[in-house]
This record gives C-alpha cells, sequence and structure tokens, in this order.
C-alpha cells in the first residue's frame, strides 16, 4: 500500500508541472544558506536540529500547534509557501496537522527507513528542510495527514 502511495506521489510530482501563478508564490524567498556554518548561523539551536537533522519537537512544545489564526505557514529556512491554515486540523497529535499542502509542488515526498520503520518523510522542495511526515489517516477527503514540527515552519499572519 505504501509503496502504491509513494509511486502515486512520484508520478504526480513528474507529470504536474508547476503554472507561473504557482511560481510566483515562491518569489522573493529567502536565500538558501550553502554551508552547514552557514546553516548553524542562520538557524537557532532546534531549528537546525529538526531541519537539517531530521529531530522532531516533543509533541504539544511547538509554536503552531494549537495556532487557530488564519494565514500561511512557510519554511523557516526559505520561506517557501507550504500549508494554508484553511487546510489545518486538530489531529490530537500535538503537532501542527494538515490535510495538504498549500502547493503540491512544494514539499517533496520521501521515503524514510530510519527508526525501524517505513515512513513517508515531508520536506521543502526548495532548500531540503525536513518538515515531518505524512500518514494515511487524515479525516479530508485527500485522507492525509502531514504531520509538521513547528520549528520548520514561519507564520505569516492574514489581514483580516
Amino acid at each position: 500500500m505504501k509503496r502504491l502511495f509513494l509511486g502515486l506521489v512520484a508520478f504526480s510530482l513528474l507529470f504536474n508541472p508547476v503554472s507561473r501563478a504557482e511560481e510566483m508564490k515562491n518569489e522573493g524567498a529567502k536565500e538558501i544558506p550553502k554551508t552547514e556554518a552557514e546553516w548553524k548561523k542562520r538557524l537557532t539551536p532546534e531549528q537546525y536540529d529538526i531541519c537539517r537533522l531530521k529531530g522532531t519537537e516533543r509533541p504539544f512544545t511547538g509554536a503552531y500547534y494549537d495556532n487557530h489564526d488564519k494565514g500561511m505557514y512557510r519554511c523557516v529556512v526559505c520561506g517557501n509557501a507550504l500549508f494554508s491554515s484553511d487546510t489545518k486540523f486538530d489531529s490530537g497529535t500535538g503537532w501542527p496537522s494538515f490535510s495538504d499542502p498549500a502547493v503540491k509542488q512544494n514539499v517533496r515526498l520521501i521515503e524514510d527507513r530510519s527508526h525501524g520503520m517505513t515512513r513517508v518523510e515531508a520536506v521543502c522542495a526548495k532548500c531540503g528542510a525536513h518538515l515531518g511526515h505524512v500518514f494515511e489517516d487524515g479525516p479530508t477527503a485527500s485522507g492525509m495527514r502531514y504531520c509538521i514540527n513547528s520549528a520548520s515552519l514561519d507564520f505569516e499572519k492574514k489581514d483580516s
């Protein structure tokens, strides 16, 4: 089942070109650091651990797991638009959870066989920052739950 899921994701990414409107969402994104020293200088120790070393924050401790404001969640490293508050839901897990990315091509999915299990890792497609993992138990029509670390995100509140 998971292989089928990964195959479908790979197929959709290969044959679903980014439109000009979607490209424009990423214009003005922050410059991406090149060396590990630049990453360490740019990020807090927690952000570095999560985004570069694929760590995770403790549940119910992140800045955004209980955020109910409207807006856009962006990559903390490069500013790439990742998730809209419109797709955020309370999964009860202690991490921000989303049913879909804001722009599908902005989040890349990778098979993760770490820690003796097989999962699907979500990374920023622009800079490669680790965001979290994706599970097939979401409550919406997509059936997906993007379980994302708050430390990998910046939140841009929408003006009311």
